[in-house]
């Protein structure tokens, strides 16, 4: 067993102030279920009395002076704007000359001029989840009513963008979009959005009396792949083809969160995405009632570590349960994985896709094996170029006039 440094990063913890409360009804949404670990309790919203609590500890906790402070959902426009400006006066009160960044995702269909104000004036950077073209986003992003989610979103984004509020896109691929990469990226290039994450959907259902039940990775028996999930042999053709595109005309212009992961393992940096580190657990979440859960992906009791207004934050995220499940990412890897030459790229990618078997009958391999090996023997020559101007000081944008010249041979 290596080596595990729980305090070598910042005290990271998700807010869900709402919960998993929203407005839509997406049919692949893996949080919205949250809410029956509550269903005693259907109000379930943060009370600003452990509003404080957590802020204070939160920032009493770091030992870096810029703190970042990150809302999410369900859907955190359900609170209303007094909530976060009442959050803002906190982190002030509590900051003792650290620098606060806010950070808050949203579905987008409830911004306002008011919000957008508000988010320009104090800085925050706001992640809006569109899955791309209107057909694309439309398929699993509804309302409860049924009704398609598209429209509304792309006016929230023009009221971003008229007060000039600083927004990245997030998007989730699924079986239907990631057929047709190339129409995803151009449309978050015709729309302006120049900071792009997406992920890959992938859950399995248990068949439960309440409905859909997603299951958690240690639950096998009776699950089965979700329809929406994207295979495996489809996520290596979307990143391939993408990147392609992106390789050629828009390094250093647009930026692909994947793609600069995967450059950032390839030069032994940390990578910004957590899917792709070597160990996990730095990055914890929050429910609206004080519950911490070891990651956003593991809201299962199992998977509790406590509750605020009986332990710390730092006794539930520096615990030796919560290390232990930041270290199992790494020591839990099958032999495959140990062996492949990507593993410095993968690191077995996220624990909550490893329910297949390797080639020789080993649990812990993850679904999307197929596709990610796919794709880094794909980029490696692209990568390793990029990497020799890096560390030469140069930009690694100049693999684009590389390629025009022909230098750099496709694997």
């Amino acid at each position: 067993m290596s080596t595990y440094a729980p305090f070598a990063r910042p005290l990271y913890v998700m807010l869900k102030p709402a919960g998993a409360l929203c407005n839509l009804a997406c049919e692949y949404c893996y949080y919205t279920e949250k809410s029956k670990l509550y269903a005693n309790n259907p109000q379930q919203v943060m009370s600003d009395e452990l509003l404080e609590r957590f802020i204070q500890q939160y920032l009493d906790a770091q030992t870096q002076p810029q703190v970042l402070f990150t809302w999410h959902g369900g859907e955190t426009l359900m609170r209303p704007l007094a909530f976060y400006r009442k959050a803002m006066d906190l982190q002030r009160k509590y900051a003792r000359g650290r620098t606060i960044d806010n950070c808050i995702q949203t579905n987008g269909t409830m911004l306002t001029d008011e919000w957008c104000r508000f988010f320009h004036d104090n800085h925050w950077l706001v992640g809006v989840s569109i899955d791309g073209p209107q057909e694309f986003h439309d398929e699993y992003r509804r309302n409860r009513q049924g009704r398609p989610s598209f429209v509304k979103v792309m006016r929230g984004i023009e009221l971003l963008n008229k007060h000039q509020v600083e927004w990245n896109g997030m998007a989730v691929v699924n079986d239907y979009n990631a057929d047709y990469p190339l129409d995803f990226y151009r449309f978050f290039k015709d729309i302006g959005c120049r900071y792009l994450q997406f992920a890959p959907i992938v859950e399995r259902i248990l068949p439960h009396a309440d409905g859909r039940h997603l299951a958690a990775v240690d639950e096998e028996e009776g699950s089965r792949l979700a329809d929406f999930s994207v295979s495996p042999a489809q996520w290596g053709e979307f990143l391939c083809t993408l990147f392609d595109e992106w390789v050629r005309h828009d390094v250093g212009q647009y930026f692909i969160q994947l793609f600069d992961s995967t450059l950032a393992n390839w030069v032994g940096q940390e990578p910004g995405v957590c899917t792709l580190a070597r160990t996990c657990g730095h990055a914890g979440v929050m429910e609206w009632n004080g519950d911490v859960y070891a990651c956003d992906h593991f809201v299962f009791p199992q998977y509790k570590l406590g509750n605020l207004h009986t332990q710390t934050l730092v006794e539930m995220m520096y615990s030796p349960r919560q290390q232990q499940f930041g270290q199992a990412k790494a020591d839990s890897l099958p032999a495959q994985c140990r062996q492949c030459d990507y593993l410095f790229a993968c690191n077995g990618e996220c624990p909550k896709n490893r329910f297949c078997r390797t080639r020789d009958g080993e649990p812990g391999l993850n679904y999307l094996c197929e596709g990610y090996h796919r794709f880094f023997a794909h980029v490696a020559p692209y990568m390793d170029y990029m990497k020799r101007e890096l560390l030469a000081g140069r930009p690694p944008a100049n693999v684009m006039e590389a390629i025009r010249r022909g230098e750099i041979s496709p694997a």
